[in-house]
């Protein structure tokens, strides 16, 4: 990897200790750090009957509008089918409205009702659906999937009015009273604040202000804190560690955006916008992370055999023995791994190669080598990586041990990065950031990609890292 600089990131707040006892909390010690409590809090209440059994039988209402048209097993099994597949999943609104949901609601059914007709004409050509019968059965099941779901929500929002969620309002203490007092006075938004995470206390009476970990930590296992409101905009990087150790306590974590105008999204408490986070360590659509890597590294390990071999015999020629650079760099978890590259340059000895952040000017490569780093072709070899499980293809760059020591000391949230599988490209690289740049940049944006990821943003990425392989910037 070729000389980066760093961009010195402004000092970390110092804790201040409460001189008072907080009135929810034992006597506090002096643990600094957030540990996962060992009991999780309760559940929040959710729909009395699942979603997928409500939908389910509104297709079957829906295949019932066809008696005497068609053979009923094929309409309900298809119908059935796509109701399951299309139907939208549980909301992640705080409070769920059947009413947000119709447009999406109505168009996914449409799509079933659309499908199945098509299904038909193509099996069935002498009993194909009329335009009557489908504007039949569309509204049917339409209408039976709103009612069913409209009684599962207002059961579900009586829960929440009888047993609302206790949360914690995670910000600057102004701005998180000022959030907390607002939910406080619509219940029917089904949480109740408990207390105040600040980085300082204040002298206002009303929630406890907690400022350690410890304080943090006993207030969400004697509440039972289920929920974690976080102010926008400056919490996700001033409080990001502490977010993702509650979110792996069980508690969900909504951005709460307590400015004007607020940021866009369709979801509101007590007002003001908000949005779900998923931050737990454990993510929903790692499986196909992963299958995406073994597909598409074993995929281009095949293809791009012959140009390894013309690169390692080109090499091997131009530059002596020696064409696989292997370096020790930490991975996931902190766990590390040997990185395989194409050798563009000797270092010294293994001090220099593990210590020195430039092992040389790229003006001192030989031509080869220097193609080699510009279009990123040394990086090749870590498909193998990828195909292995060491990295991913879409992820954080990893780094060499000794670097992470030092990063983790000077730029908070680096040690996050390694909450994911480094990758080969990612959020950081496609933005530029390679090379001779800011390490603070780099950090924030990994676990932007973290924070946000989707398989579709990995397939985004890609894409725009095949687009600008090609361009003279050294990796």
């Amino acid at each position: 990897m070729t000389a980066e600089s760093t961009v010195p990131s402004p000092g970390a707040p110092s804790r201040e200790h409460r001189t008072s006892p907080v009135s929810v909390l034992p006597p506090r010690g002096t643990a600094p750090g957030v540990r996962s409590p060992a009991h999780r809090p309760p559940p929040r209440p959710g729909p009395p009957v699942p979603l997928l059994v409500l939908d389910g039988t509104a297709a079957l209402l829906g295949a019932l509008t066809l008696t005497g048209t068609q053979p009923l097993p094929l309409p309900i099994t298809l119908l059935l089918t796509g109701s399951l597949l299309l139907a939208p999943p549980r909301t992640h609104a705080p409070v769920p409205e059947v009413l947000r949901e119709l447009p999406s609601l109505c168009c996914r059914i449409a799509v079933t009702w659309l499908g199945l007709a098509a299904v038909v004409a193509a099996y069935l050509p002498g009993r194909a659906l009329s335009a009557g019968a489908l504007l039949a059965g569309f509204a049917a099941h339409a209408a039976a999937s709103c009612a069913l779901r409209a009684a599962a929500y207002a059961k579900w929002r009586a829960a929440l009015l009888r047993r609302p969620c206790a949360a914690l309002v995670v910000g600057p203490a102004e701005s998180a009273r000022h959030v907390a007092a607002a939910v406080l006075r619509h219940p029917a938004c089904g949480v109740r604040p408990v207390g105040i995470v600040a980085e300082h206390p204040d002298d206002t009476e009303g929630l406890p202000v907690l400022t350690t970990g410890e304080e943090v930590e006993r207030a969400v296992i004697q509440n039972g804190v289920g929920a974690v409101l976080a102010v926008h905009p400056w919490v996700r990087t001033r409080q990001g560690a502490l977010l993702r150790k509650l979110a792996e306590a069980g508690c969900e974590v909504w951005e709460v955006d307590a400015g004007s105008p607020s940021f866009a999204t369709g979801e509101r408490l007590a007002g003001f916008s908000c949005r779900r986070l998923e931050l737990s360590a454990t993510r929903r659509g790692s499986v196909g992370k992963r299958a995406l890597d073994i597909l598409v590294s074993g995929i281009l390990l095949l293809l791009a055999c012959p140009l390894l071999l013309a690169c390692a015999l080109a090499l091997r020629i131009a530059d002596g023995p020696g064409v696989v650079f292997r370096q020790e760099r930490v991975g996931m978890g902190g766990k590390p791994f040997t990185l395989l590259k194409f050798r563009t340059h000797r270092p010294a000895d293994a001090h220099e190669s593990a210590t020195r952040w430039s092992v040389a000017d790229e003006n001192e490569m030989r031509g080869f080598c220097r193609m080699l780093r510009r279009t990123s072709l040394d990086e090749l070899l870590q498909l193998w990586n990828v195909l292995r499980g060491d990295m991913s293809l879409v992820g954080p760059r990893p780094e060499r041990p000794y670097f992470v020591t030092q990063f983790s000391q000077t730029h908070p949230g680096y040690a996050e990065r390694h909450r994911m599988r480094t990758g080969i490209t990612g959020l950081a690289q496609i933005h530029g950031l390679r090379g001779d740049t800011s390490i603070e940049d780099r950090c924030r944006f990994d676990n932007a990609y973290i924070d946000d990821w989707s398989l579709w943003q990995d397939v985004c990425i890609l894409l725009r890292t095949a687009a600008t392989v090609v361009r003279p910037t050294g990796s």
